[in-house]
């Protein structure tokens, strides 16, 4: 009888565990986003532009840098793969916006926000209170790092987020945490750290760049399913 060897098994359970994985995480989006009202049809367009729109960034404004860019290659918060092909100018910086990390996310928390506006009483003033107490948690714990991006521990805004949403307004949590769990990092990590954009000496800064497993979108569906 032949024998495999050792670990082979190990080996192919990972390589069938990787091919899941996409199916999984489309699953658990579709859930979460099934929660914010949209129809399982706009449930699956939103997680499909999610998933591929991570492979387009909208440069919007170019930064002078005062040294010379150390890596050459333009890195996604950590993970190495060009964001906008082309030639690069060792001085300056290109900030860009992530379709499927920003602009997709941002559209749906801006159809929460209608949704919220709509429910009348004190539930708009509750989720605004909510989406600030996300702001300045994210705005507290981020940190430029160099040659990744702004940082910040990726499930505390989720948690937060979604504590906020079920304590203030538990009759329309998943909308007040998702819509939180996105404007949170995105204004108090990203766009109040802009100064210090600098200081991550990357010749590429993607607001959303880790497109599906970036902050913004973990933490608009983390807080969404907690919810």
């Amino acid at each position: 009888m032949r024998s495999f060897p050792p670990g082979c098994l190990a080996l192919v359970l990972f390589a069938f565990l990787l091919v899941l994985l996409p199916f999984f995480l489309a699953d658990v989006m579709v859930s979460a986003l099934s929660k914010l009202g949209l129809s399982p049809q706009q449930s699956v367009f939103a997680a499909i532009g999610i998933f591929f729109g991570s492979m387009f960034n909208i440069p919007v404004k170019k930064f002078e840098l005062d040294t010379p860019v150390k890596d050459a290659t333009r890195r996604m918060y950590g993970m190495g793969r060009e964001l906008i092909y082309g030639q690069h100018q060792p001085n300056v910086m290109i900030l860009a916006v992530n379709m499927g990390g920003c602009v997709v996310p941002v559209l749906i928390a801006l159809y929460q926000i209608g949704r919220l506006l709509d429910a009348g009483g004190d539930v708009a003033m509750l989720a605004g209170a909510s989406v600030l107490i996300n702001i300045v948690v994210c705005e507290r714990l981020a940190k430029p790092v160099e040659n990744m991006g702004i940082a910040i521990p990726a499930l505390i805004p989720a948690f937060v987020a979604a504590i906020c949403a079920l304590l203030l307004t538990p009759e329309y949590a998943p909308s007040v945490a998702f819509t939180s769990g996105v404007l949170g990092p995105l204004i108090g990590a990203d766009l109040l750290h802009l100064r210090e954009i600098k200081k991550i000496s990357s010749g590429m800064a993607s607001i959303g760049g880790a497109g599906t497993f970036d902050g913004i979108v973990l933490s608009g569906i983390v807080a969404t399913l907690l919810a």
